[in-house]
Formats: C-alpha cells, structure tokens, sequence
C-alpha cells in the first residue's frame, strides 16, 4: 500500500466497482494539516458515529498521540493494516477506513451499524417461566445475551472466519476450567477444516461438522434461547455462535438432551418428571402408532378386542385402500397442511391448519376415502410429535413414521420389533463430536440418570453430566434446608 493518498482511493475505486454505497469522504486533520480520506458503506455503518466520533475530531485541533495515531477520535477500537485484502475485509464489515496522506498504514475504526430488529421471544422454544429474550442476528448481541446471563472470567471466546467470499464470523464459547479440552479441540479443528464460499446460517454449518450426515436425527443442539444456553455450558458443553444466524449450536449432544426443557428446571421437580415422561411416550406414540394400526388391521388383527374389532370393520367397510395407503395418503396430507401453516402469514395459517383439517377429514370420511379410526390415528400421532421440545427432534420423528408403516405393512408386529431395534442400533452407534449419542442409557451412567426419564430436586443434582467429560464434576452442593430447620 503505498504513500501518495490519490493512488489509494485510485485502488479502492477499482476494487469496488459498481459498489453505489461506497462512500469517499475528503478532509484535512485539522491537528497536522494532512490530507485524508474516510472510506466506507453507507449500508453497513452507523453515520452518527462517524459524523460525532470521527470527523468532528479530526477537525478539530484535538491532541494527537503521533506515536499511537496521527489523528484524535472517540472511536474506541481502532486497528491498522497494511494489507489491501485487510482494507477490503474492514470495510465490507461495516468499519471505516482512514487513509492518510504520506503514512502507508490504513486505520480501520469501529463504525458497525447495520439493520438490527429488536429483542424478541423464541418463535420455536417457546416457554411459560424462562426467560422472553431470543437470540438476534448479530453475533455479538448473542455474546452478551450469555454474558448477562453468566458472567465469569472463565467464559472463553474462540474467533473464527468461515468461508472464501461470505467470511462469517463464528465464535465458540465455553467455559475454561468445565469444558474438556479434547472435544473442544475436535470442535475448533472440524470448523477450521471447513473451505466453502460461506456459511448463511447455523443449520447448514451443522452439516459440515456433525459425525454422520446419514442420520436422521439431530446430532447438535440449535436453540435460540440463551438461558438455555447458559444452562448448556454450565454443563460441560460449547456453544458455536454464527454471525448472522438467530440460533446457537450446542455441542456435543445425547438423544437424552431433546426432550429437556428451559421449563423443568422453573417447575417443581414432581411436575417436571410427569411431562418429561410425557414426552417420551409422545416420541413413542408419534413413532409407532400408525405403524402399530397397520400391523393390526392387516396382519395380527385377533389382538384386537372382539368389540373395537366390529367397530373398525365397520368404519372400514366403504374404504377401498389398504390401511398401508389410507395411512400413507392420511399422513401426507397432514404433512402438507403443517407445512403450508408455516409458510403462510400467521393468521391465514391458522384458518388453513383448523379449517382445513377439520374440513378434509369430515369430508374424507363421509366420501369413504378413510376410516374415523385411522383420523383419529393421525391426530393423536400429531398431537404426540408437538410435544416434543425439539424441532429437529420431532422433524426426524416425523420422517421415521414413514419406514414405520411400510415395514409394518409387510411384517406386521415382527415388523415394528425389527425396525425398533435398527433404530435402537442406530441410536447406540451415534456419536456427537465423538461422545456416546446414547448416553447415559448407553454407555450407562448410574450419576447421569438423575436428569433423563425424571428430574429428580435440584439439591440433589450436584455434579455435571459425565457424558460431557467435564474437568469439574461438581457443580454445587446440597443446599436443600432441612425441614422446620431456620
């Protein structure tokens, strides 16, 4: 980068062609009479700090520190480079660049200030005690939405540059003296390795890290709540923000993991216990249900009661599909409704979610496409996959349905035994950034199974969950008073 101001601009101009926000301001340092130049995007910068905190200084007779800089602002942070690519990365980034007549140097100053939205509550993890605050785009809001929340010296920040032409941002945070520091080099070194134009969201760099791609559930934690986040590191895990992206990975991950909530731990320890194993059987209900109404109607029927057998049979009689394809056609219907909910604006969703399920299974029924029995079969199958705290979780549930109920179609009980225990397989031989996807039921951790099925009183949760191989296993002590006890 050479001396002589006008060959600077000269370059700047040619490496930002066609660029109609690139804004070239021309002044004098009123300290030393030199010529300078601010360059910037007017898009990605805040114009009151460079108006109040940059030029004004510089155009007065402020001091001047000529063995730190050769100008006077109340910018804060402040760096230099020599390096066109440098100057090319500070101001796509939203800084400002000085360059200054004679010195080959080119000060880049803090001026972020690109569109923000306000903090809101998470869309997804929604919940009735916890806290209302969700995480944003910008990734150094979510920094200090977890240093609100945990403020200690121990909490660490890895920078890291993903991406040839995006270069996102990614920070890992953890805590020092918790997380171990082979999984956390596991972690830093999968994201180093990744070489792509750029990373748009966290969904997608979760693809390029996680240990098998193949599997259909969800090997990494996406949440957008950072008191859940908190309550992660404080467990032994690490969290990877993504500049840009409203949710944070959490790492490493169990199957045990999904089905907890923000909420069990606001909620008395009996209350928590009963929806947490709610939810287990909602996972098994939505995984097996129409599976099992298959298997039944077409191959294991005499398990039926003589009754509900008369009643289905008589639901069924103008039905003219097997119960594999009334399922199927039942199933995918549903999956469409839910789908096009989402993707219409709110209050149309839900006139398309109610009106249109009530009116496509009335009228589905009375034209004899589908039993009453497999409507009610879908329902309660649902039903059961919302219950589920995870939206990974219950994504991947939804799509096992569907191997369910064809190998149950061509098998029947035999068929639902056999597809259970490949999935059980499967779940064993998982692996989250080389910890047991299972655990603690596989490997077993007698220690860890105070927060799995139940929640046992948080006075008797004193140690950190083994399969997160923490340096400190205790994290407290039983502080429950003694009863009638001051």
């Amino acid at each position: 980068m050479g001396n002589e101001l006008s060959t600077k601009l000269e370059e700047v101009q040619k490496q930002f062609q066609l660029t109609p926000d690139l804004v070239v301001r021309h002044l004098t340092i009123q300290a030393t009479g030199t010529k300078a130049a601010l360059v910037y995007l007017d898009s990605l910068t805040d114009n009151e700090v460079i108006n109040n905190d940059i030029v004004n200084p510089l155009l007065s007779e402020g001091p001047v520190n000529k063995d730190e800089h050769p100008f006077h602002t109340n910018v804060g942070n402040i760096r230099k480079g020599t390096e066109w690519a440098d100057l090319e990365s500070a101001i796509l980034s939203g800084d400002t660049v000085l360059l200054i007549d004679g010195n080959p140097d080119a000060f880049f100053l803090d001026t972020k200030g690109w569109p923000k939205r306000a903090i809101e509550d998470p869309q997804i993890e929604t919940s009735l005690k916890g806290a209302h605050q969700g995480f944003l785009e910008t990734g150094t809001q979510n920094i200090a939405l977890i240093r609100r929340y945990l403020p200690d010296r121990e909490l660490k920040i890895k920078e890291l540059t993903i991406g040839v032409r995006g270069k996102t941002k990614v920070w890992i945070m953890y805590l020092a003296d918790v997380a171990n520091p082979d999984l956390l080099k596991v972690l830093e070194s999968r994201l180093a390795a990744i070489d792509v134009d750029s990373i748009i969201n966290t969904g997608e760099l979760v693809e390029y890290i996680e240990d098998n791609p193949y599997s259909p559930f969800p090997q990494f934690i996406l949440t957008e709540r950072p008191d859940s986040t908190v309550s992660q590191l404080l467990q032994g895990r690490m969290a990877v923000i993504v500049d840009c992206s409203p949710s944070v990975l959490v790492a490493p991950a169990t199957f045990i993991t999904f089905f907890q909530s923000i909420d069990d731990y606001s909620t008395r320890w009996m209350i928590a216990s009963f929806i947490r194993l709610l939810r287990y059987l909602a996972f098994i209900i939505a995984l097996i249900l129409p599976a099992t109404y298959i298997a039944f109607i077409s191959f294991n029927y005499e398990v039926i009661p003589m009754q509900l057998l008369l009643s289905i049979a008589e639901s069924r009689t103008r039905v003219p599909f097997p119960p594999l394809l009334e399922a199927m056609l039942m199933e995918i219907t549903l999956e469409m409704m839910r789908e096009s909910g989402i993707r219409l604006p709110a209050p149309v969703g839900q006139t398309v979610g109610i009106v249109g399920g009530i009116i496509i299974g009335q009228t589905a029924v009375q034209a004899g496409i589908v039993s009453n029995i497999m409507v009610i079969v879908v329902a309660s199958t649902a039903i059961a996959s919302f219950i589920i705290p995870s939206y990974d979780m219950g994504t991947a549930i939804r799509l096992l349905r569907f191997p369910m109920m064809i190998i149950a179609f061509m098998f029947g009980i035999v068929g639902i035994i056999i597809g259970l225990m490949i999935l059980v397989a499967h779940l064993v031989s998982l692996e989250s950034l080389g910890t047991p996807y299972g655990s603690p039921l596989a490997p077993f951790r007698w220690s860890d199974m105070k927060d799995t099925f139940v929640r046992i009183p948080l006075s008797k949760m004193v140690k950190r969950p083994e399969s997160t191989s923490p340096l400190q296993s205790r994290r407290g002590k039983d502080n429950r008073r003694a009863g009638g006890n001051p």
